[in-house]
């Protein structure tokens, strides 16, 4: 399995949604999203619109317009998002829950390969699964407050549109990503691979 950039910018803009919600922004416009993702508008308002049609996302229309989540961050799993823009989580179609295809191998049921590429699809749907979008925002708002980072879409960050986008953008620093800055070692104390 790999992520779409698709994939990617669906999960980004519900992640600053859930953000949004949790400081207290009622609505959030697709142009704004595009703007601090740094993802083109016209992608967005496509990825936006299938996030819509299956119950993600809501949107509100007119110039106070933009977009809010459909439901709680809780009842949002990231593997039910990825499995709608990617598809299946497996590796290979014999091993797939949603979408079993007939591989050519002669003896399924003895196939070493489907063996591991079936622990490979449990271990990514474990943990794809087991996390909402409310673990995901949570972790991000607690490690951006940990760092004193300025929370995004906050009206009380910096007056103005523009001068908080500007606040949010310089904040941005490419971090070097250690294994134990993951979601997992930020829930569970004591997790490590």
């Amino acid at each position: 399995m790999k992520l779409s950039k698709k994939g990617e910018y669906a999960l980004r803009a519900l992640i600053d949604l859930g953000i949004a919600a949790e400081v207290g922004r009622s609505l959030v416009q697709v142009s704004e999203l595009a703007e601090k993702e740094q993802i083109p508008v016209k992608f967005l308002e496509q990825i936006m619109q299938l996030l819509k049609e299956h119950g993600f996302v809501e949107s509100q229309r007119g110039k106070f317009g933009g977009y809010r989540l459909a439901r709680s961050t809780a009842k949002i799993t990231i593997g039910s998002v990825v499995r709608l823009i990617d598809g299946p989580l497996a590796p290979i179609g014999c091993v797939s829950q949603t979408a079993y295809e007939k591989c050519s191998c002669p003896d399924e049921v003895h196939c070493g390969l489907r063996m591991l590429m079936l622990d490979v699809r449990n271990a990514i749907t474990g943990i794809l699964d087991r996390y909402s979008l409310a673990d995901v925002v949570e972790v991000t708002l607690r490690k951006m407050r940990r760092d004193d980072v300025p929370l995004p879409f906050s009206d009380s960050l910096v007056p103005g549109r523009a001068a908080r986008r500007a606040a949010v953008r310089s904040s941005i620093v490419r971090p070097d990503l250690k294994p134990v800055e993951g979601i997992l070692s930020n829930l569970l104390s004591d997790y490590t691979i």
